[in-house]
């Protein structure tokens, strides 16, 4: 979710599976292990994306898509692509509360790993959910 190029996105894998590694000594116990898991790559992703962004970023034209042909498809793609350019707008994160959505984590952990009260959570994604429609309109 943080990284939409294949060989950066595999490079921050093996980042977080090393940062796990390191950190696997220092698990207390207090928390889920997933949750756990879930802070040590949120913290891992994040600290990776605000190394880029002081990078300059291009895009590779070949992977932009322009499939004006297909204009007679029932548009899940195009929803889809939306929808992950959508998320790209959002902030660190909301991305990460997304994320963590998606995969039907539940609230309560979702609160555990951001550091925030399970109600905020619940505000906060209405307001994700309200920002990425109105991205998706546009």
């Amino acid at each position: 979710m943080y990284e939409h190029d294949p060989e950066i996105r595999n490079d921050l894998f093996q980042e977080i599976v090393l940062q796990l590694w390191k950190s696997f000594s220092t698990f207390r116990g207090e928390a889920k292990i997933t949750t756990w898991m879930y802070r040590i790559a949120l913290n891992t992703a994040i600290s990776g994306f605000r190394k880029q962004t002081r990078n300059i970023k291009t895009e590779d034209l070949r992977e932009i898509h322009f499939n004006i042909s297909d204009a007679g498809s029932d548009g899940l793609e195009e929803n889809f692509q939306r929808l992950q350019w959508g998320i790209r707008q959002l902030s660190e994160i909301e991305r990460a509360m997304v994320m963590m959505a998606l995969e039907e984590i539940p609230y309560e952990e979702i609160a555990e790993t951001i550091g925030i009260t399970q109600n905020n959570v619940r505000v906060r994604m209405n307001r994700i959910r309200e920002k990425l429609r109105k991205l998706m309109s546009m």
